[in-house]
């Protein structure tokens, strides 16, 4: 999978998820930090990259929008290091992998995940 990990997580999620086999790089590298969340859904959207965040922001961005992109995987969890809570994630990967061709909006914690298809209701 192609990800963006957002400004409000560790850069440590990009080398994590490139050991897993997935292509991601931090916000950081490549836009500034005070980015609003319309410019970093901008940017990969065009790009074709997932956006990873612990941001609730997004889905009401893609809901007040109607967008069918880009997809988003949002964190609910306090703990949001690799250490923790990368394992639930790499399996909700997996699932979005197989089952998702379109626009997504996954929610990931501990012991689930909930993934809905874009675009959303408002």
């Amino acid at each position: 999978m192609r990800l963006v990990v957002d400004v409000n997580l560790t850069p440590a999620w990009s080398p994590f998820l490139i050991a897993a086999g997935h292509d991601a790089i931090h916000w950081r590298d490549i836009g500034a930090l005070d980015a609003p969340d319309s410019e970093i859904a901008d940017w990969a959207r065009r790009e074709g990259r997932v956006v990873l965040t612990h941001d609730l922001d997004y889905g009401t961005l893609l809901a007040v929008t109607r967008a069918t992109g880009p997809s988003v995987i949002q964190m609910r969890v306090e703990d949001v290091r690799p250490a923790t809570v990368g394992p639930a994630l790499l399996a909700a990967i997996q699932t979005i992998e197989r089952d998702f061709d379109s626009g997504f909006l996954a929610t990931i914690d501990p012991r689930r995940h909930r993934i809905t298809v874009l675009p959303l209701r408002s």
